[in-house]
């Protein structure tokens, strides 16, 4: 009796009572918002036309899908929250059991004709919201997610070290500014936590931050609103170092170790040949990596080239050593040969006849007969023999050998040590040069 009491007073007083029942139909019966109602559809939802109509937008980077330096190509998944005052649609909540807000499909109301300047491929609407949210003063809001293949100007000076700028730039495709305005509804470093917050996949990439600007852009004498988001991406290292960096370091480091290998064979020239095609095949990898529009020479490419050049002059040198000690062996005889090589005959047949016959004999087989030589004798005769040749050629015997032998080699070793040493040097200050580069 009580409630039944009050219900009465209440509606006796004017006001509604709180067993009365809404539904969010009667609203829309109320504003007369249907499907086929073009009132709310076919024109800018304003009451006076000199009156632009103000969008608030917001865009938060939810995924990096894909970047691919070769076309400069930027895939992200974006969410966009959209804004605006439809001056056609407003009620008095205490009209409808205090409804504020309600939610109807989008093809009720009009919506901006919002496009993105970059996107070079059709957008894909991954999550499309099928409604929109209208307050009781007229705020429509919409939420939508887009997958975007955009164009993006990359700079790959400072690969694998670089730091990508992308752009996003929405526009409206039929109102200029006198129509339309575009207003960010928050700032750079909001938008900057919300993706922080909500980014899911990164891939090999790292998300810095999102900046907005509102821009004008002018054509044909008429100007559009525009904001373009700008999104900062810094690339992740750390397998481009371990698959490529590295391993070119390594070879570099077996060239400079190749240098306490004997000039003497030919073992040094093909280690260094081998570690030379070594880095040819890691710069048609990389050639495979790096786009070919770049304005500027990469830094990776110049620490390739620059490498391989160190070890084409590391390879030419030992070319030059090599021929210079092998003149020592080439070297021709002096016309005083003859005579020198019958003095040592001589001096070894006296030796051998002394060692066969303490008495002494014009020859071997006089002093000593065949059968009272046994076969290990005379192995021992001629590996003394031997022996004394060697040691007399050394100690210059030979008219060919008392400076043209010596003159070569100390040449050779000579240019094998200031070339090591400048080698080391320059290898040490370029890498030095090169990361202070990379680094700053």
């Amino acid at each position: 009796m009580k409630t039944l009491w009050l219900a009465c007073l209440l509606a006796l007083a004017g006001e509604v009572s709180p067993l009365e029942v809404c539904r969010y139909q009667d609203i829309l019966d109320y504003l007369n918002l249907t499907r086929n109602n073009e009132i709310f559809t076919s024109t800018r939802p304003g009451t006076d036309w000199r009156r632009p109509t103000v969008v608030h937008l917001d865009m938060y980077l939810y995924a990096i899908l894909q970047v691919i330096e070769k076309t400069q190509t930027f895939t992200p998944f974006i969410w966009v929250y959209l804004r605006w005052n439809n001056e056609l649609v407003s009620w008095n909540p205490g009209e409808f059991c205090g409804i504020s807000q309600v939610a109807v499909p989008t093809e009720f109301l009009w919506r901006p004709d919002l496009g993105i300047m970059e996107h070079i491929e059709e957008m894909d609407k991954i999550f499309m919201m099928p409604y929109l949210h209208i307050s009781h003063h007229g705020m429509v809001t919409l939420e939508d997610g887009f997958r975007v293949i955009s164009t993006c100007k990359m700079d790959v000076y400072k690969f694998p070290f670089d730091t990508q700028s992308c752009d996003i730039t929405f526009i409206s495709g039929i109102y200029t500014d006198r129509d339309l305005r575009l207003q960010p509804s928050s700032n750079s470093s909001w938008l900057t936590r919300g993706s922080l917050r909500f980014l899911q996949k990164q891939g090999e990439w790292d998300f810095v931050n999102i900046t907005v600007a509102r821009e004008k852009i002018s054509l044909i004498g008429l100007q559009w609103d525009s904001l373009k988001y700008t999104i900062t991406i810094k690339r992740r290292p750390l397998l481009i170092v371990m698959h490529f960096l590295l391993p070119i370091l390594f070879f570099l480091i077996m060239d400079l170790s190749s240098f306490l290998i004997s000039d003497t064979g030919g073992e040094k020239l093909g280690f260094k040949v081998t570690v030379l095609l070594a880095i040819s095949v890691l710069l048609l990898i990389l050639n495979d990596i790096l786009p070919s529009t770049s304005d500027q020479t990469p830094l990776i490419a110049m620490y390739c080239i620059v490498i391989f050049a160190f070890m084409l002059m590391s390879v030419l040198e030992t070319i030059l050593v090599k021929y210079l000690l092998d003149r020592d062996t080439i070297a021709q005889p002096s016309p005083n040969d003859d005579r020198i090589f019958q003095q040592e005959a001589g001096r070894g047949k006296s030796s051998f006849a002394c060692v066969c016959s303490p008495g002494g004999a014009a020859t071997c087989e006089q002093a000593c007969p065949r059968e009272g030589v046994t076969e290990y004798q005379v192995l021992w005769l001629i590996v003394q023999e031997l022996r004394t040749l060697r040691g007399n050629y050394s100690t210059h015997t030979m008219g060919w050998g008392e400076t043209r032998p010596r003159k070569w080699a100390r040449i050779a070793g000579r240019i094998n040590v200031a070339f090591f040493f400048l080698y080391f040097f320059s290898v040490c200050l370029f890498l030095l040069l090169l990361f202070l580069e990379w680094t700053a």
